[in-house]
Order: structure tokens, then C-alpha cells, then sequence
């Protein structure tokens, strides 16, 4: 009987933890359970080399504990490379807690989710992502000083989605910059996959230059409200990725690029804020390559918000984190040179970079 259901599930699904193909030499892993109100989350610890392990707390109602997992393996991963590729202190982590954040989040929940991430002794460093908000962060706050972007009522940065945009937003410039000869984004066809609040501010910023925006978002509601606000028109083809666009810009949950949608994108540039969208790394990113698609990597121009929520450890300076968001413009054109200079793909060349620090700070500790 129990073999039946083990087939029946999916025999891969059994192998142990370090043997998942998102499991890539994680430091940690911590399972957090309470039956009295209902948590079940994930911690991911990747790499501390750098520093502590701060990234967000996702929210979501998985098939299964197994993709709740490997999501956490491969967020806190890309963690890393964010926080190494944009100059900071800091290692990768990343949560995620199962269940559905509208109808299942409760004050007790987060209270005892925050108990958790204070047993960890600030190794890992919370902040807020798809499902969870700035005022869960404050309830965290209460139990546990290891939390990032929490309210300015309480003396932290607020909501780090607006950041966040800017540097898509400035990446996704570079990335025309590279491939059209030109940043601006003016008459561009962008097709932004996405509206929620780093999807929103990254529209009014293409409204503003008067770029030819087309929307999509499983939140209908949502999507008429921002299609309205910024005068972008709701794409009403039946495949997005085989939209005639220019830009395709992710900025919903990640993998959107995978062996199904590939061959099918027409648009000349990927630039989004979405984790991971690439559903293979290696094999998607030299694909893209092969067809003259720009991919600019969604770790590298979505660290906006981690630079601003990194900003509240070091001292906050609204300017200054501004300032080196700004500066993922100046990166992102790095990377697609040195990628375009080794013929290698944009995501081998700015993961190359991020571990060439990672490596070399690990040598200097080991003097």
C-alpha cells in the first residue's frame, strides 16, 4: 500500500533534501510548525559568507510541501547572488509560509513566525514579499529585532516595493540601452506581466516616458484599476509570450520562461522584477542568448528593495539607497558587456561576478 502511494506521488519526490535539484549547498533549513495557529513555514539559509541571510517572508497557497520547499530553495539562492552583485554585507535567506495570506494570516501567526526567526539568533533577517505586508513586518518587530521594513512609525524604511521598481525600472533602461542603442522608453511596446505594487510603480514610471504599455494579472480587478490610473491597455491576446512586444517585463511569480514559453517570445528584451524566471537557468539563459533576446537578470535588477531594506541595518539613508539603485543601470550594462565579451550568457555572467566576491571574501576569512 504505501508503495502504491509513493508511485502514485511521484517516487522522485522522496529523495532526501540534499538531493533536490534546487538544493544548492544550503547552509540551513528550518521547518517551522504551530498547530495552534496554524504555521507552517520554511526557512531558507543559503550562503552567510557575506553576512547574515536577509531576504523576504513569501506567503502562498502551494500545491504541496514540496513545492513550498523547493520554492524557498531556490528564492534564498538567488538571495545570494542579489546581495553579493550589488556590493552588500549580506548572505542569501528566504521563507515562505504555506497557506493562503487572504483568508489564513492572523496576528497569532506572524507573532509566532517571528518567534522562529528569533531563535536563529539573527542569521536570517526577515522582510516582506508576495503575501505578506509592512504591518505583519511590525508584528514581527515585536518579538524579534531580526526583521527589515518594518514602518516608518516605528523607525524603518516602509514598503521596499517602490525602491524595488525603481531599480527594475532602471535596469530595464540599461537593457534597452544595449539593445535598441537607445534607454528611452518612449513609443517601446512593454508588456508588463504583473500589477501589484512593484508592478504598479513600475508602470507609472513607463507611463511617465511614454512607453506603449499592455497589462496582465490573474486580479482582474487590479489589473482595470491600474490599466485606468496609467492609461495601459489590458492585453486580451490568448498568449502573452507570444506577444508582439519589445519588452516583456515578469513581475508576478517566477519560471515564466520554461521550456513551454520560450520559442514562443517575441519580445527583443526580458526585464522584470519576478524571482527566478528562468525555470532552468543554464538552459533557458543560452537559449535566450541564441534567439537575441536581452535577459537582463531578474537578482541583479530587482535589488532594490533589498538595498533599501539593508539601508535600515547599516543606518537608513533614503538618498543613499536611491542612489545605489540607481546604479544597477551602471551594472546591468556591465553584465551584458562582459557577457557579450566571453560569449557567455547574462545570468553566468552576473552569477559569475556575485561568486567571485562570495569566494573571495571566504579566502580572506580563511587567512
Amino acid at each position: 500500500m504505501i508503495a502504491e502511494v509513493i508511485k502514485a506521488n511521484d517516487l522522485s519526490k522522496v529523495d532526501p533534501l540534499f538531493g533536490q535539484p534546487s538544493f544548492n549547498d544550503h547552509e540551513q533549513i528550518v521547518f517551522c510548525h504551530d498547530k495552534d495557529t496554524g504555521l507552517k513555514a520554511i526557512i531558507g539559509i543559503h550562503n552567510t559568507v557575506l553576512g547574515p541571510a536577509l531576504g523576504g517572508t513569501r506567503m502562498w497557497k502551494y500545491a504541496n510541501e514540496w513545492e513550498a520547499l523547493n520554492d524557498v530553495l531556490r528564492l534564498s539562492r538567488g538571495m545570494t547572488y542579489k546581495s553579493a552583485i550589488s556590493g552588500l554585507n549580506l548572505g542569501g535567506g528566504k521563507a515562505v509560509i504555506i497557506g493562503d495570506a487572504k483568508t489564513e494570516k492572523t496576528p497569532e501567526m506572524m507573532t509566532k513566525f517571528g518567534q522562529f526567526i528569533h531563535s536563529l539568533s539573527g542569521k536570517y533577517i526577515t522582510a516582506e514579499d508576495v503575501g505578506t505586508t509592512t504591518p505583519d513586518m511590525d508584528i514581527i518587530r515585536e518579538v524579534t529585532p531580526h526583521v527589515t521594513g518594518i514602518s516608518e512609525a516605528k523607525g524603518g524604511s516602509g514598503n521596499p516595493s517602490p525602491v524595488t521598481a525603481y531599480g527594475v525600472y532602471m535596469g530595464m533602461k540599461a537593457a534597452a540601452k544595449y539593445k535598441f542603442g537607445t534607454e528611452k522608453l518612449d513609443g517601446k511596446k512593454v508588456l508588463v506581466q504583473g500589477t501589484g505594487h512593484v508592478g504598479e510603480t513600475l508602470i507609472s514610471y513607463l507611463a511617465k516616458e511614454g512607453a506603449l504599455i499592455e497589462i496582465t494579472d490573474i486580479n482582474e480587478a487590479k489589473m482595470k484599476e491600474v490599466a485606468t490610473k496609467y492609461g495601459a491597455s489590458i492585453y486580451t491576446g490568448k498568449d502573452i509570450y507570444s506577444a508582439d512586444v519589445d519588452i516583456y517585463a515578469p513581475c508576478a511569480l517566477g519560471a515564466t520562461v520554461n521550456d513551454e514559453t520560450i520559442e514562443k517570445l517575441k519580445a527583443k528584451v526580458i526585464a522584470g522584477a519576478a524571482n527566478n524566471q528562468l525555470a532552468n537557468d543554464e538552459v533557458h539563459g543560452k537559449i535566450l542568448r541564441e534567439k537575441g533576446i536581452a535577459y537582463a537578470p531578474d537578482f541583479l535588477i530587482n535589488a532594490g528593495g533589498i538595498i533599501n531594506v539593508y539601508a535600515e541595518i547599516v543606518g537608513y539613508d533614503k538618498a543613499e539607497s536611491m542612489r545605489r539603485t540607481e546604479n544597477i543601470y551602471n551594472t546591468t550594462l556591465e553584465i551584458f558587456n562582459h557577457a557579450e565579451a566571453n560569449s557567455i550568457t547574462t545570468q553566468k555572467a552576473a552569477m559569475t561576478i556575485a561568486q567571485q566576491r562570495i569566494d573571495d571574501r571566504k579566502k580572506e576569512s580563511a587567512k
